[in-house]
């Protein structure tokens, strides 16, 4: 007989744990934020995490997001897109997510940057870092991050808020170099680009998010841990 999972007490546990993790690190757990992956979830179990207390949510398919924007409303939830996005469905969500997070190429940020102008808005993204130079990833290789941010914040329509990486998966502790590496970058982007409201350090996931919030993280983006496994569908990006 399987048990079932408690989305509830999954996410009071989380809460505590980054609690403790932000105070042995020196830092306040209110300054460390919970992004709720609910990716593959359907909506009554997203509920549950909502009527827990999660008020910031993160998809990585862009119809699937686009689909839960009325249950997000009637929470006020701060949604965030955290998948791959194509260029071409990009129109689809302009305005209607607080945060881009996987910005990584040109014509991206430039047709993110066309819409938010035509719909009178602007739009606030992160860039992705592909941290590991992993050839399969996406993100911007660390090399090119700075060139590529002023190329970005030369745009209209568009703010720079921030990093967002997902390492390689070598275990909780071998993790630790390239959340310092992303930490490292993105101190050296609020020095560069002071103009610019730089304040998301996105990194740290189900399985090494207490480490990532000893790295500096400010976000954490938790799927697993809170929902239980999810039954995967078929797709590319978003």
């Amino acid at each position: 007989m399987c048990e079932t999972v408690s989305i509830r007490e999954n996410y009071l546990e989380i809460m505590e744990n980054v609690a403790s993790a932000a105070r042995e690190a020196g830092r306040k757990p209110e300054d460390v934020r919970v992004l709720a992956v609910t990716k593959f979830v359907d909506e009554a179990r997203v509920r549950e995490a909502l009527d827990a207390g999660a008020r910031l949510a993160g998809e990585s398919r862009v119809q699937e997001l686009v689909g839960k924007l009325p249950m997000f409303a009637d929470y006020g939830t701060e949604v965030h897109l955290i998948g791959q996005l194509q260029t071409n469905k990009v129109k689809y969500i302009i305005g209607k997510v607080a945060v881009i997070q996987s910005v990584d190429r040109a014509e991206l940020a430039q047709e993110i940057s066309r819409l938010a102008v035509k719909n009178g808005a602007v739009q606030d993204i992160a860039v992705e870092v592909n941290i590991g130079s992993e050839q399969q990833k996406g993100g911007i290789l660390p090399g090119e991050l700075f060139p590529f941010i002023e190329t970005i914040t030369a745009l209209p329509g568009v703010r720079f808020r921030g990093l967002m990486c997902i390492p390689p998966d070598v275990g909780e502790e071998e993790v630790r170099r390239y959340f310092a590496r992303l930490r490292e970058l993105y101190e050296k982007a609020r020095e560069l680009f002071a103009q610019c409201p730089i304040d998301i350090l996105s990194m740290g996931m189900s399985g090494d998010y207490r480490t990532a919030i000893a790295e500096g993280s400010n976000m954490v983006r938790i799927g697993t841990a809170l929902f239980g496994a999810r039954q995967k569908t078929p797709g590319g990006k978003a």
